[in-house]
């Protein structure tokens, strides 16, 4: 069994790279002092789309490139 666990892309990235960055910007000599991600929601209002089958699998790809 693994103890591995499952970590989002942009939280990584926030933790490795965006959190070093704001600690060195504004001299925060704590981590504890940087402000936390709780959450992250990619959302994508598709309307009138819902009938034509193209126009959701093009939206699909948007959301996938963007995730």
């Amino acid at each position: 069994m693994s103890t591995t666990t499952y970590i989002p892309r942009p939280m990584a990235n926030y933790k490795e790279k965006v959190i070093p960055a704001l600690m060195e910007e504004f001299s925060y000599k704590n981590v504890m002092q940087v402000p936390k991600l709780e959450k992250i929601v990619i959302s994508q209002g598709i309307g009138a789309a819902t009938a034509d089958k193209k126009m959701i699998d093009y939206a699909v790809e948007e959301m996938s490139a963007i995730a």
